[in-house]
């Protein structure tokens, strides 16, 4: 804490200086402190003057110099929090060849979505494979036909602190692609970038702070070997309720639903992708908010899929594809998908949204859609899929919530 000494015979002074408002771009907030030679004070600061104990009126003159005036974060509070969710992530991978990796480490290849994910205090993305240069334990494929293995070299990882991202599901069927030695080193990526992650068991929740102290807690679940599974459900409950205890916002996801342009809707039973149980995301989804969850992302289809709200809080049942690179099919609705920012109260409460289409060019990398092929999209299956639901998205994207 710094301090410095006013040198005056006035009386002891309490100073607040008003805090400036909050965008919700990442942009991190210095908070001004002075020092002995510091003639100016900078706002965002509650400075605190304390006198001694006793100052008699013969030595007040005497002691009035000792006086230490503390400055301390004034924490201005939002109202509003601003959640970014996005699809699969994977940047580029240098197995089984290195002519899967992407020129300059893919950073180029965010230039134009960039400044959207920064533009949120809590932006979210679905991390496919692992973090690693070299080597690992190779996952054995049941069926090779249908499998494939994702290792992403360590330096791309610096593009997700570059464009915003806060967190990241690892609960998909890549977790495990190169074993042990894959999964420790995409967790220690991620610690040394300040991501936070959950997912595999070694991680099957995390807590980070945002936007002006906010606490957000995070599980993501997945049917496959190594991740925190969906098909546990008191697992869950029990994972989601004690997020609920200690944090203010709690954002859950799950990797579900069968995959392709064929499973787009949700048939509210269990669905089954090459003799695979991949759950009935209708039931979950509600079971996470049931339990504590105040915002639900779900990817794995590879297809974007509705939007609903379930007792005020938001769910995406599939964020689809959005930035993969060289090994993905990307054919009609697999390479198109949305950027998804929603704005809850403090408490997770479900206020409005917007979906911004985005599509992938190339060998794989997001560019937005003229079209809007993703709002179209999202917009005919919401209606279809949950016709008593209360929300209404616009053809600008924009998501309304009537019960508001």
């Amino acid at each position: 804490m710094s301090a410095f000494k006013i040198f005056s015979r006035n009386a002891i002074l309490v100073i607040f200086i008003t805090a400036l408002g909050v965008s919700s771009c990442k942009i991190a907030k210095p908070i001004a402190t002075g020092t002995s030679n510091s003639d100016t004070l900078k706002s965002d600061s509650l400075i605190v003057v304390t006198k001694p104990d006793s100052i008699s009126k013969d030595s007040m003159i005497a002691q009035i110099d000792s006086i230490q005036v503390d400055i301390l974060p004034l924490v201005h509070l939002k109202d509003t929090i601003s959640i970014i969710g996005v699809g699969d992530i994977m940047m580029s991978t240098n197995f089984p060849s290195k002519d899967y990796l992407a020129p300059r480490n893919a950073q180029d290849l965010w230039a134009e979505v960039k400044d959207t994910l920064l533009n949120a205090d809590i932006t979210f993305g679905n991390l496919e494979g692992v973090v690693l240069d070299e080597g690992g334990e190779q996952k054995e494929c049941k069926n090779p036909a249908v499998c494939y293995l994702f290792r992403t070299p360590v330096s791309y990882a610096q593009n997700l602190q570059d464009v915003g991202f806060d967190v990241m599901s690892l609960a998909n069927n890549h977790a495990n692609d190169f074993g042990e030695t894959g999964r420790k080193s995409t967790m220690s990526v991620l610690d040394s970038l300040g991501i936070a992650y959950s997912g595999v068991l070694e991680a099957p929740y995390t807590i980070f702070q945002v936007a002006d102290s906010l606490t957000v807690g995070f599980a993501a679940f997945a049917p496959n070997k190594g991740t925190m599974s969906i098909h546990q459900p008191e697992k869950i409950k029990e994972v989601l309720q004690h997020l609920d205890t200690l944090t203010d916002i709690v954002i859950s996801s799950f990797h579900a639903g069968a995959e392709g342009a064929e499973h787009q809707k949700i048939p509210r039973t269990t669905e089954t992708y090459y003799g695979e149980n991949r759950g009935n995301v209708y039931e979950l989804a509600r079971l996470m908010i049931d339990a504590g969850a105040d915002v639900v992302f779900g990817h794995g289809p590879h297809v974007t899929r509705a939007v609903d709200v379930y007792k005020d809080r938001f769910i995406a049942y599939s964020l689809g594809n959005f930035f993969t690179y060289g090994r993905f099919s990307l054919r009609g609705p697999k390479g198109i998908g949305p950027i998804v920012k929603i704005h809850t109260n403090r408490e997770g409460r479900f206020l409005f949204g917007q979906v911004i289409s985005i599509k992938q060019i190339g060998r794989g990398y997001p560019v937005f859609d003229e079209e809007n092929q993703a709002i179209k999209i999202i917009s005919q299956l919401t209606r279809e899929d949950f016709p008593e639901s209360s929300i209404v998205i616009d053809q600008s994207g924009r998501i309304s919530y009537i019960e508001n």
